[in-house]
């Protein structure tokens, strides 16, 4: 998303030879420059329907009848998922998750294969494993606390989750130790850092994506299509009236993209919010039904999702408004999305910039790899979470008799005896009392 923050997409880059060198390197780490090898350059992904359609146009205007036939597509697949329900949105990240390693991965490989190193794709895919069995592990325990204590073998593998999963890097990196050879330590090691961050940034971040969805589908489609919105109101406005250049980085990219784009998501995140505060089907925190064995999302919505009045400064103070207070909130998210979520894509663009490719992959026709697409999300969904826990979570009584449920019987009593003093000490326990 970061290569249409302001104006039309930047230019492929030069596709032969990837020079890359480690600096400090000895020269039996490093390669000729004859020897280093080739980024593959994918061929042109465009259907072959619409090269024909589109051989009469300008390099510039085809890319733009291309995103223009394609990102309605691909909205109209968000919808679907979307109405599917969680349970497959999660599935979807999870897929993207993997999809964007993939594609970062292999920019990689294309490197550390050249010097017929043993294990790094493997090494990559087993740490990829190792970190997703830890974070989805986390997960299950806390938001299927019930069904985990419910079924025996759950209740052991959750009990011993993190020795498990601390058991399972320690091996990979025991197998990284092994896998040294002599006079290519450091590039090793370098491939080695390059998988760790590649985690960090990939397999956390879609992690936190899923943590927001548990709070309700709304935290988890207004961020996304706010940065959406951004991503394509940015680019048509670069594309129309783009003439200063934004940042050095990406000289394409315009202030005139990044102001219309940040105004047009600003608005759009107050009238999405306001369409879906009314559904409980986006509101409600998405819970497991125990009963049913499946996800629920049926609540009494919170005073965050109730229309209340608001008044307007003193000069129009007759008037007010009714307004959700979810919309306060987007504001916020919109700007986020607007001014700091294109810094995702810059820091992409440095990225392929730095390795002389265009696109991280081609999977898309005329947008690129799957990364290329969320540079910017992973970054929102950061923001989202910390939004989250900062300024809208609260105790959750649910969870907190589920792990009461889960003591010894003497642990309960003594819990039950603390709490009744506690409420007789404040002077709510005989008021209780006498209302039953």
């Amino acid at each position: 998303m970061g290569e249409e923050v302001g104006g039309t997409r930047e230019g492929i880059f030069n596709s032969g030879i990837l020079n890359i060198r480690i600096d400090g390197a000895s020269d039996n780490e490093t390669k000729s420059e004859s020897g280093v090898p080739e980024v593959p350059v994918p061929a042109d992904d465009t259907p072959e329907v619409l090269n024909k359609a589109l051989s009469g146009l300008s390099s510039r205007w085809k890319n733009w009848w291309v995103r223009g036939i394609l990102t309605p597509a691909m909205i109209s697949f968000f919808f679907i998922i979307i109405y599917l329900g969680p349970m497959v949105l999660m599935m979807i990240v999870l897929c993207i998750q993997i999809k964007c390693f993939h594609e970062i991965i292999t920019i990689g490989y294309s490197v550390y294969h050249s010097y017929h190193l043993p294990w790094f794709r493997t090494l990559s895919w087993y740490f990829l494993l190792c970190v997703n069995y830890f974070f989805y592990g986390e997960t299950v325990t806390d938001y299927f606390f019930t069904l985990v204590q419910r079924e025996e073998p759950l209740r052991i593998l959750s009990k011993y989750h993190r020795f498990i999963s601390f058991a399972l890097y320690l091996t990979g990196f025991c197998m990284f130790v092994l896998s040294l050879v002599k006079k290519h330590y450091r590039l090793q090691f370098y491939m080695f850092g390059w998988t760790h961050v590649t985690l960090l940034i990939v397999v956390t971040q879609s992690h936190l994506i899923i943590h927001n969805l548990f709070e309700g589908m709304i935290w988890f489609i207004v961020p996304i299509s706010c940065v959406i919105c951004n991503d394509i109101m940015a680019y048509m406005f670069g594309f129309f009236f783009g003439r200063t250049p934004l940042i050095k980085l990406s000289p394409k990219k315009t202030w005139e993209g990044f102001i219309g784009g940040f105004f047009a998501t600003i608005v759009f995140g107050i009238l999405l919010s306001y369409v879906m505060s009314g559904y409980r089907f986006f509101v409600c925190p998405v819970e497991f039904n125990n009963d049913s064995n499946s996800f629920t999302v049926d609540c009494k919505p919170s005073e965050l999702f109730q229309l209340q009045d608001y008044g307007l400064p003193p000069v129009l103070q007759s008037i007010t408004v009714k307004l959700y207070p979810f919309q306060i909130h987007s504001i916020a998210l919109s700007a986020f999305a607007s001014i700091m979520g294109p810094f995702g894509g810059f820091f992409a663009s440095g990225f392929k910039r730095a390795f002389k490719i265009k696109d991280f992959a081609n999977t898309i026709p005329g947008h690129g790899g799957i990364m290329d697409r969320f540079d910017c999300q992973y970054l929102m969904a950061t923001f989202v979470n910390v939004y989250i826990a900062s300024f809208i979570r609260g105790p959750n009584p649910s969870k907190v008799i589920q792990q009461l449920l889960a003591l010894r019987p003497d642990q309960q009593l003594h819990i039950f005896n603390s709490l009744k003093a506690h409420l007789t000490e404040k002077g709510l326990l005989p008021l209780l009392e006498e209302a039953a």
